[in-house]
């Protein structure tokens, strides 16, 4: 048999795993669907090969930074509220919707530095009269020294803080956008993005991700068996659906648990 490339031939390869032509394998088609979705949404939610980190940019243009200063309103509670929605709210819409598939964003990039460049930024002369010769100075001096003025910098100048939640896939960057924006320049973002399997169809042969929709798929149809459970079939076979939701139960339990403790990247790396 192929290896699993496809949804399909994913559902083909966990049916065979439980006994599939030999044994028939009662759950609908839409039901193994939901049961794929699941592993799939599960993989990509805890397995470090489910996502990548990723750069994105995006230029900005005069109509959204104008955009940006607008505001929405809201009003309170109508119910349990003394004022009966009578406050009303403003809430800035400094945001930029960003692609579904982003999980995650770690960081915005550090926006235009006028000074970078110029002949009287610090770090310019640091490189310009100490660096000239790699053994004329101690390096780990002039990294002591960059730490230094990147503190300082974060303390005196700071950057702009940033808001995210991936139901909402809307970035908010907290700052004055007529200041610190111009038209045409760019946003870059480090994020963490879910892989597409549709794309990157190795996904579907990942060995966890097989074992994990098998037993998904397993506990399925011990669900759909429940109902009939001790009933003797033409022939005298007694189904036992409660036993395939036990064995289901704990082959889940033990295979959430590896890809917790052996496969999750650590929970820092996903906070922006």
């Amino acid at each position: 048999m192929a290896i699993p490339n496809t949804k399909a031939t994913l559902l083909s390869y966990c049916k065979r795993q439980l006994g599939y032509p030999v044994v028939e394998i009662n759950v609908d088609d839409d039901q193994a669907d939901d049961v794929l979705d699941d592993a799939l949404q599960y993989f990509a939610e805890y397995h470090y090969d489910g996502t990548i980190r990723t750069y994105l940019k995006h230029q900005i243009t005069t109509a959204e930074i104008a955009i940006q200063r607008a505001n929405t309103t809201l009003s309170s509670s109508s119910s349990g509220g003394s004022d009966s929605g009578a406050t009303s709210w403003s809430e800035g819409t400094n945001y930029i919707e960003l692609p579904e598939s982003v999980m995650s964003v770690i960081k915005v990039f550090p926006l235009h530095d006028k000074q970078s460049n110029s002949m009287f930024d610090l770090r310019y002369q640091l490189r310009l009269n100490d660096l000239y010769d790699l053994t004329s100075t101690s390096i780990l001096y002039y990294e002591m020294v960059q730490q230094h003025l990147g503190m300082l910098d974060d303390i005196l100048v700071g950057s702009p803080l940033l808001r995210y939640s991936k139901h909402g896939n809307r970035l908010y960057i907290d700052m004055d956008w007529e200041v610190n924006m111009e038209n045409g320049e760019y946003i870059l973002i480090e994020a963490i993005r879910k892989m597409d399997p549709t794309t990157y169809t190795d996904i579907y042969n990942d060995v966890w991700l097989k074992k994990y929709a098998t037993a998904k798929l397993k506990l399925q149809w011990g669900q759909n068996l429940i109902k009939f459970d001790g009933i003797t079939m033409p022939g005298g076979v007694t189904l036992n659906g409660r036993q395939l939701v036990d064995d289901a139960k704990e082959e889940i339990q033990r295979l959430e648990e590896e890809v917790r403790l052996g496969y999750e990247l650590p929970v820092l790396d996903m906070i922006g």
